[in-house]
């Protein structure tokens, strides 16, 4: 597997954020976590990247134990978007996606404090990648815009670009949807489920969002999260047919037995 989460517990004081969570993200795949509300999907990234240490539990990246500090994740070949998408705002549309191409480098910091020809050879390649990232997300036109004067929409698909241009592995994406329109949406789910299977670069996604359809087109597997619980574990089609997810969601009344066969199944499913 490439990411593995084995029993992640996360206390805030009296208030239990995850509860011996566990779950999978293999090579070349695209996971989705769901949840109402406060489930806890948010505080599962942080864990995950570095921000929150657990109180219970493991998680491995690439066969061996993930504990990198939250700066130190690209070089290990993940990355995330943030759901307040973290530009720089003084730094063109260009010049923050190359950012996040700066782990890339092969010139040494001596080299480009004296712009000595290698540095230079360096910044025209890392230029040229986060161009192409550019047009890959539409967006090719602004690269010399500053973000702040941009649409909401195009500041996402910047900050995606500049997580993409860094090559990632696994790239961890905190509700990319939110605040975009319905032609956005269709071309970000596209471009995930082109992202496991592309001929350069493949990698793996992790995606936590509230747009049911986006997750629905895009995942080969869900995992839904209530009070900090993993109640469910599954395709796209198998979560929308559990009781459990739908009590979660709609507060729909489910018999005892079928949320204990629900919570067992999801288990054994691991």
């Amino acid at each position: 597997m490439s990411l593995s989460v084995r029993g992640v517990g996360v206390r805030f004081g009296g208030l239990i954020a995850l509860d011996d969570v566990s779950f999978d993200v293999a090579p070349r795949s695209v996971v989705g976590v769901i949840g109402p509300n406060g489930a806890g999907k948010t505080t599962l990234f942080n864990v995950i990247s570095g921000f929150v240490r657990p109180r219970a539990g493991s998680i491995s990246w690439e066969g061996g134990p993930l504990r990198a500090a939250p700066d130190r994740l690209v070089g290990l070949g993940i990355a995330r978007t943030l759901q307040a998408v973290g530009l720089f705002p003084r730094l063109t549309a260009l010049e923050n996606v190359m950012v996040g191409a700066s782990t890339r480098r092969r010139a040494g910091f001596a080299s480009a404090l004296f712009g000595l020809p290698r540095s230079d050879t360096d910044e025209r390649r890392l230029r040229t990648d986060a161009l192409e990232w550019l047009r890959r997300l539409d967006i090719v036109d602004v690269a010399d815009r500053l973000p702040t004067t941009l649409p909401f929409p195009m500041q996402k698909r910047i900050a995606l670009a500049r997580a993409l241009v860094s090559q990632p592995r696994l790239l961890l994406l905190d509700e990319p949807a939110g605040g975009l329109g319905t032609e956005d949406i269709e071309s970000l789910a596209e471009l995930i489920r082109s992202l496991p299977t592309a001929s350069e670069a493949p990698c793996s996604v992790l995606l936590v969002e509230h747009h049911m359809d986006l997750v629905m087109q895009v995942c080969d597997e869900v995992v839904v999260l209530d009070f900090g619980r993993r109640i469910a574990i599954g395709t796209p089609s198998e979560v929308q047919a559990n009781p459990a997810v739908a009590a979660a969601y709609l507060g729909v009344d489910v018999p005892p037995e079928q949320v204990s066969l629900t919570t067992a199944d999801a288990e054994d499913s691991s």
